[in-house]
């Protein structure tokens, strides 16, 4: 961590860190649901389904990528081991036994719901104490509360 970095977030560093890899181990898992939930997936709008999945899973691994860099310029080691995903994990993670495409939205959904619920807490733990974190934090919630949105909009169709 830089000088300056570390004059600008201060004490906080390790708190914010630690915030940090709890939100990595989501986006691992969350990105595995995806990704999994893309190849089992049967069922209704498959196709549309699919392709949704897959997308969001690539955008949860662009997160996880981003966490770890900024985890990295705070002085931080970022989460080296899947097993602490499990251990460190906000959100969990719900393994699609239920492959029919209602129930992998649903369970995606609910994955989204809680992401969002964390970075709002993030966003409030870094305002006015880390900038670069809060700017990167808004941006992964943009993301988030789209993939809820693209996610609902499917299940609203599906009940058509």
């Amino acid at each position: 961590m830089g000088e300056k970095a570390r004059e600008i977030v201060g004490e906080k560093a390790e708190e914010i860190v630690e915030y940090l890899n709890k939100t990595l181990a989501d986006e691992w898992l969350a990105y595995y649901q995806y990704w999994i939930g893309a190849r089992v997936a049967r069922g209704r709008m498959r196709g549309q389904v699919v392709a949704e999945l897959l997308e969001h899973a690539g955008d949860e691994l662009r997160h996880a990528e981003m966490l770890v860099d900024r985890i990295i310029q705070l002085g931080g080691t970022p989460l080296l081991s899947p097993k602490e995903w499990f251990e460190k994990t906000n959100c969990g993670y719900e393994s699609p036994t239920d492959p029919s495409t209602e129930a992998i939205l649903r369970q995606n959904i609910k994955g989204e719901r809680c992401a969002i619920g964390t970075y709002r807490e993030i966003l409030k733990m870094t305002k006015d104490v880390d900038e670069v974190t809060y700017a990167l934090v808004l941006s992964i919630l943009k993301d988030e509360i789209e993939h809820e949105e693209d996610l609902q909009s499917l299940l609203d169709d599906m009940a058509r």
